[in-house]
């Protein structure tokens, strides 16, 4: 079990050691009004710590002696009082699964960016198939535009070109809500399909094909966290391409950014007007040049992490889909789904898997945490 690791039981032995010495000195030792700030404040940080490994310690006790109990319950008369502690020792159990989970909460270090809304994009990939990769892009943009509603977010188009048999090439949204990138942020990379394809060229052929598509996912910054210099922007305009009728393609609607220092380009043509397109692209070039910033961030923090999910670069493939066996597998945690149409619905099957996510990355930041802070004790 996660929590009999070592680093997780000498932190939490180091964490109450220090508490106790503390509760110890405040009620004995006399000391200048800073000092006494300063050691309360720390007393009051550690309280709750405290107070949890306490009541895990005493569960535990409780547990021991129950187990010692039906040792010496042999008898048969005694078999329904030995069910009865058995019960017993399962609701305990219980209680330390639940303080446990209480106790890491606090223990997870926070990522700031985790209750920024976010710009949400999906390209087809390629495939000697053909059109297997646009139709799967479509299935899984509105996956994420059900997700969005099952959680109660707001999901804004921003940009949508369309493919042939009701596919689709490229697509952005901007997502809004409470914790979006939180739960989000993983679903960034590479997902795989394998079917055989039911419209299009390819399902001539009747075969198994295997196509790709790509997620990016980018926490959405105030304007006071990127701030776009006008003199390092070109802008470009030309005529929007695809359905719309006559105005898409005789009016230079379209617009084309280039962030002349980082060589960005984000192109809009989802409006009708030239404005609106220009307000859509640069909201979506801020939020790269935002992303590129946190990437930074997160290389000088995590030099030395190895994680399986919470480093993982947004160009690795992270899941496949496979009608033929009607499974999806999400390969940083081995995680299997079965009825890959319920999946696609972006309902609860979605959401338990990336909850199974969020708690793997968290007991993985936890584990590195506290091996850190065992090796600085050491030295």
């Amino acid at each position: 079990m996660f929590w009999k690791h070592k680093a997780v039981q000498k932190y939490m032995e180091d964490l109450n050691k220090e508490y106790q010495t503390l509760d110890q000195c405040l009620q004995h030792i006399s000391a200048n009004q800073g000092d006494q700030r300063s050691l309360n404040q720390r007393h009051a940080e550690l309280a709750p710590f405290a107070a949890i490994y306490q009541e895990i310690q005493e569960a535990e006790q409780a547990i021991e002696e129950l187990e010692s109990m039906c040792k010496s319950l042999n008898e048969q008369n005694e078999k329904q009082l030995q069910e009865l502690a058995l019960e017993e020792k399962q609701t305990i159990g219980q209680k330390i699964n639940m303080l446990y989970s209480k106790l890491f909460q606090n223990l997870v270090p926070k990522e700031k960016y985790d209750k920024n809304d976010v710009i949400l994009e999906v390209t087809s990939g390629r495939t000697t198939g053909g059109d297997i990769c646009q139709q799967f892009t479509r299935e899984i943009f509105d996956m994420y535009q059900n997700y969005s509603g099952y959680k109660h977010w707001k999901f804004e188009l921003l940009n949508y070109t369309p493919a042939d048999y009701g596919g689709l090439h490229h697509a952005a949204a901007r997502i809004s809500g409470d914790n979006v990138y939180k739960h989000l942020k993983y679903e960034g990379g590479i997902h795989r399909v394998q079917r055989i394809p039911e419209v299009g060229l390819s399902s001539r052929m009747q075969r198994i094909h295997t196509g790709t598509m790509s997620v990016i996912v980018l926490p959405q910054p105030d304007e006071v966290d990127v701030k776009v210099d006008p003199k390092d922007l070109r802008i470009d305009t030309f005529r929007a391409k695809g359905a719309g009728g006559q105005h898409v393609n005789t009016t230079d609607s379209a617009v084309r950014l280039v962030h002349v220092p980082t060589g960005l380009i984000v192109e809009c043509q989802q409006e009708r007007s030239q404005i609106k397109n220009k307000e859509i692209a640069l909201r979506v070039l801020r939020a790269r040049l935002y992303q590129q910033i946190i990437e930074k961030d997160k290389c000088q923090q995590q030099s030395a992490r190895k994680l399986q999910v919470g480093t993982r670069a947004q160009s690795e493939r992270i899941r496949t889909y496979n009608f033929t066996q009607d499974r999806v597998t999400d390969h940083r945690i081995a995680y299997e789904v079965r009825d890959i149409k319920k999946f696609l619905c972006g309902e609860k099957c979605l959401d338990q898997l990336i909850q199974r996510l969020l708690q793997s990355a968290d007991e993985e930041a936890i584990i590195e945490f506290l091996d850190e802070n065992l090796k600085s004790t050491k030295c």
